[in-house]
């Protein structure tokens, strides 16, 4: 396994590679989650690039870029006993170097809502520094979780209307034996907490249960949702959604392929999560 940290080194690697290349953007301190995009890219390619960067863009000013969790000796003994080819590691002033002036933006039909209107700005730095890692490694496939639905449909955007001729494989959501999603974040909960968090699968679990009961009115599913947030005291919502799985805009009736989010802080920790159902 080789790990580079500038663009140049990453870019030499890159032309000395022959058949399919396989990319699996991630910020580090990796799980299971994590480890799934890992195997499924190691089995789909010739070639597999893991690249970690806390990326500072989609952070915004009161949220938790300097106390993100980071371990990176850990980070590249997993990555080696999973068989990566390279790690491309770069600090901030590689990516991000004096007078840097260019922004990758999904419009705002996309990004104007859900994590978009909870967080101003993160999108925006979601998309640049994909963008940037694409057009550095220039891999024929790159690998991303389901738990961050928005995410995907911005970055299958990007791609399709910039033709960036890179396929995104979306991976399932590895959980928790109570449902809770893996995320990295789970490392700032409390014991209390962490017990409280499982109720963001419980009341997913709900939204799929009513709507396979032949339940097809959006807003008795956001309410049913809320109901179960609300019976835990430590749990904070801040959206529950049902909205159309490629345009985000939210239904009022599930008559197609639908993806039911929501985000929540538990203590001071924001989780999201989300399921998709076919309408």
């Amino acid at each position: 396994m080789q790990v580079v940290t500038t663009v140049a080194e990453m870019r030499r690697l890159r032309a000395q590679m022959t058949g399919s290349v396989g990319l699996v953007p991630t910020m580090g301190y990796l799980h299971e989650g994590h480890l799934s995009l890992v195997r499924r890219a190691r089995a789909d390619n010739q070639h597999l690039v893991v690249t970690i960067f806390v990326n500072p863009t989609q952070f915004g000013p009161q949220e938790d870029y300097q106390r993100y969790p980071r371990d990176p000796e850990r980070d590249l003994r997993l990555l080696e006993q999973e068989g990566t080819d390279t790690v491309f590691m770069p600090g901030v002033e590689e990516m991000y170097p004096q007078g840097f002036d260019a922004w990758v933006e999904v419009g705002e039909s996309l990004t104007g809502r859900l994590e978009g209107a909870s967080r101003p700005g993160h999108l925006r730095g979601v998309t640049t520094v994909v963008a940037k890692l694409f057009n550095v490694v220039q891999a024929q496939r790159a690998y991303f979780g389901q738990k961050d639905g928005q995410q995907l449909a911005v970055l299958r955007r990007m791609v399709a209307d910039l033709n960036m001729g890179v396929e995104v494989v979306a991976v399932p959501t590895v959980r928790e034996p109570d449902g809770l999603a893996m995320s990295s974040r789970n490392a700032y909960l409390s014991p209390e907490e962490r017990r409280a968090a499982s109720v963001l699968w419980r009341s997913l679990c709900r939204a799929r249960e009513i709507f396979d009961g032949g339940e097809r009115r959006a807003e008795v599913i956001r309410g049913e949702m809320r109901d179960v947030l609300a019976s835990e005291p430590l749990a904070r919502v801040e959206y529950v959604s049902v909205a159309d799985g490629e345009t985000l805009a939210e239904l009022e009736t599930v008559d197609r392929a639908a993806l039911v989010s929501l985000a929540v802080r538990i203590g001071g920790t924001r989780l999201i999560d989300n399921v998709t159902v076919a309408g």
